[in-house]
């Protein structure tokens, strides 16, 4: 029998797992994009954050929302690690 292409799965629990792995790759990479695209701006560029569960736009300090992204790129990494 060939196995290419298809991953044979022991439990539904493993299958879990590697979606939750994924997931957070995938978080993770958006997360990098987010940071490099900011770290990348040139000074004089306006930022705006999407204010949660809505479509208003604010107004953000640029060096205060990389910091933050950054912050949350390390604590996306941690719990990655612990998983």
């Amino acid at each position: 029998r060939s196995w290419r292409g298809t991953r044979p799965r022991m439990s539904g629990v493993v299958g879990e797992e590697d979606e939750i792995t994924r997931n957070a790759n995938f978080q993770i990479k958006e997360q990098k994009v987010v940071v490099d695209e900011l770290s990348n701006l040139k000074k004089n560029r306006k930022v705006y954050i999407q204010q949660r569960n809505s479509n208003i736009f604010f107004l953000a300090d640029r060096a205060q929302t990389l910091g933050s992204c950054k912050k949350e790129l390390d604590n996306m990494k941690k719990d990655l690690q612990e998983l």
